[in-house]
């Protein structure tokens, strides 16, 4: 049976656009890793004043594309695409290169890249179905923040290791409880509820 009622609670119209403020800023996220790393690697894993200004924009990039997109009434379909690849794209390369380095656990990447997949793969599912893209949910991006939080910690701040294992143990409980809110989001999709 169909429902009628529209999931996000309201309507918003939602264009077509690619090239859109919102979406040059989500792209531009994208653009941090490789310096990052490579900052990092080649000044022996030490933190310059560079490497702090482009985490510190990338983070503020990931707030300003959606308040962007809300204020130019530009909320797009490429953008409900763009934000969120952007920050899986920054999270898995930054969080391998991590691991890599041995500041984050192996499990824990693992473990955030299986989730993640699982979401994309419901997502491109959805927009099969459905012809459009789903939105985030506010879990799924409170749970991105606090995995940014860990990731901060534990590249700018590797010896603190209690504060680590707080970080991983909230990011992990979010990880699990954002999952099954997509879980429950992707169920009611597709026996038909409306969403943007």
């Amino acid at each position: 049976m169909s429902e009628t009622f529209n999931i996000d609670h309201k309507q918003i119209d939602v264009k077509q656009d690619l090239f859109t403020w919102s979406n040059l800023i989500s792209l531009s996220r994208i653009l941090i890793v490789v310096p990052v790393v490579y900052l990092h690697y080649t000044n022996g894993q030490q933190i310059t004043w560079l490497i702090t200004a482009l985490v510190i924009y990338g983070i503020v990039s990931d707030y300003l594309d959606g308040f962007v997109a809300r204020i130019t009434n530009q909320v797009s379909e490429w953008g409900k695409i763009l934000d969120p690849v952007a920050d899986k794209f920054c999270a898995f390369f930054l969080f391998l290169y991590a691991t890599y380095v041995d500041i984050i656990p192996l499990w824990f990447f693992l473990l955030e890249v299986g989730r993640d997949a699982v979401i994309v793969i419901g997502s491109a599912f959805i927009q099969h179905l459905r012809g459009k893209v789903a939105m985030a949910v506010m879990s799924g991006k409170i749970s991105v923040n606090v995995l940014g939080l860990y990731w901060m910690a534990a590249f700018f701040f590797p010896q603190e290791v209690e504060v680590h294992f707080m970080l991983m143990g909230a990011s992990v409980a979010l990880m699990f409880y954002s999952f099954f809110d997509y879980l429950h989001r992707f169920n009611l999709i597709r026996k038909g509820v409306e969403f943007n």
